[in-house]
């Protein structure tokens, strides 16, 4: 078992630093955003262009980043959805066991889905064609923007880091429910 918890620690410390780096996307969102605002209407002041679509859609994917890195962050913390009003009156290991369960059957099967359905869209985003060979990426369609690969990857970056910190919560909730 200390092996798992181990195991479990490290998994946490991961998903304290994606936790960290979600907090950081919403700031860099609001500062982005904040500039876009000032430059639009500065520019139309002028006449000048001071903004660009690189801009506005760097602000949506650091906008999408903030969740995507953040699940897992959420689930560690305990802040996910559940039915408190029941939750919060049951013992430590009544607890654990309901965790447990619904993260083994759920979490876990809802994880590995998303992974399997998204796989194939981000491949091909990277430019992977029918005969298994790579060509050019997937661009934005509007004038300036930003390549989707990147973007998308972290779809399946989010599923993996969600599915590393539900098995460290089944590591930690075993441990409760031996403990009592």
């Amino acid at each position: 078992m200390q092996t798992l918890l181990k195991f479990s620690q490290r998994i946490d410390d991961i998903t304290e630093y994606f936790g960290k780096a979600s907090a950081f996307c919403v700031l860099l969102t609001i500062a982005i955003g904040f500039y876009n605002v000032i430059a639009r209407y500065l520019g139309r002041f002028l006449g000048i262009k001071f903004t660009s679509n690189m801009l506005i859609e760097l602000q949506w994917y650091l906008f999408s980043l903030t969740f995507l890195l953040g699940f897992a962050y959420i689930l560690k913390h305990g802040e996910n959805v559940r039915v408190d009003f029941l939750y919060t009156n049951w013992s430590p290991k009544t607890k654990a066991w309901v965790d447990l369960i619904g993260h083994s059957l759920f979490l876990i099967t809802f994880c590995v889905i998303g992974l399997y359905v998204t796989t194939h869209p981000v491949l091909q985003s990277w430019g992977r064609l029918p005969d298994g060979t790579f060509g050019t990426w997937e661009l934005s369609p509007d004038p300036d923007g930003l390549p989707r690969a990147p973007i998308k990857s972290m779809i399946l970056v989010g599923y993996g880091m969600l599915l590393m910190q539900t098995f460290s919560e089944i590591i930690k909730n075993v441990k409760v429910i031996q403990e009592n």
